[in-house]
């Protein structure tokens, strides 16, 4: 299930503005804006409630929105039991943490839940910094009992298959669910719309961007091929394929 937090422009300064795709015109915005959705995932398995990256961590009311939608799609924030982050931009990682106002700290917003990190991720966007990454939101997971760190590929749990392939940046991983005969896909920002599976689009704001292309195509054919349910982070129209 997509856990849809709205459709954003974006542009160099890397700041998430608001869009109304009713109403607002992308030629107003400045040149070069993207439009995207940000949409995590939850899927529901016989183990698990697996949530696939964490969104903004926009709050409404006190709360954040990722709570919000997870209610409204019928699942207890509590009862997630593994986060899955292909990276730690902070379009995806913002749900990661929240602020304690009252020990003036971030802390883990799902601390009943396991979360899998790429060490080398962690490692890079704690150098690496603003504007791409928000090293205050996410240094809690340095030292916190609940996160399984994660190195090159593998497997959790014999169904969850991780695997480092780099592209969108330096050390994003992608997954494979595979489970009661069914693959899902998400491939994070390296496979985020639809439309650029089906074209051989280099993108600019991608760390290797002719690698990206190389892999989608790669995951396109073999998804097609094999039946896979692929998963769109970005993609305003169809966040769900196959």
């Amino acid at each position: 299930m997509p856990l849809s937090e709205g459709s954003f422009t974006i542009d160099k300064t890397k700041l998430f503005i608001p869009f109304d795709t009713s109403k607002d015109e992308l030629q107003d915005r400045p040149v070069g804006s993207l439009l995207v959705e940000i949409q995590p995932f939850v899927i529901i398995t016989p183990e698990d409630v697996l949530l696939l990256d964490a969104g903004l961590g926009f709050e409404k009311n006190g709360e954040l929105q990722l709570f919000q939608n997870l209610r409204e799609a019928g699942i207890d924030p509590g009862k997630v039991t593994k986060i899955l982050m292909s990276h730690l931009h902070k379009d995806h990682a913002g749900g990661i943490s929240r602020l304690n106002p009252q020990a003036r700290k971030y802390e883990l917003a799902f601390p009943d839940a396991t979360y899998y990190v790429q060490r080398q991720e962690f490692a890079f966007a704690m150098e690496k910094g603003f504007p791409s990454y928000m090293p205050h939101e996410i240094e809690c997971l340095k030292d916190a009992a609940n996160v399984h760190w994660l190195d090159g590929d593998g497997v959790i749990d014999g169904y969850i298959k991780y695997e480092l392939v780099g592209g969108h940046c330096p050390y994003h991983q992608v997954f494979r669910i595979v489970d009661g005969g069914e693959t899902v896909f998400f491939g994070g920002d390296n496979a985020p719309q639809l439309q650029q599976m089906k074209s051989k689009f280099v993108a600019k704001y991608d760390a290797d961007g002719k690698k990206a292309m190389e892999l989608r195509q790669q995951w396109w054919e073999e998804g097609r091929a094999a039946g896979w349910k692929f998963l769109f982070y970005h993609d305003i129209k169809t966040p769900v394929f196959g």
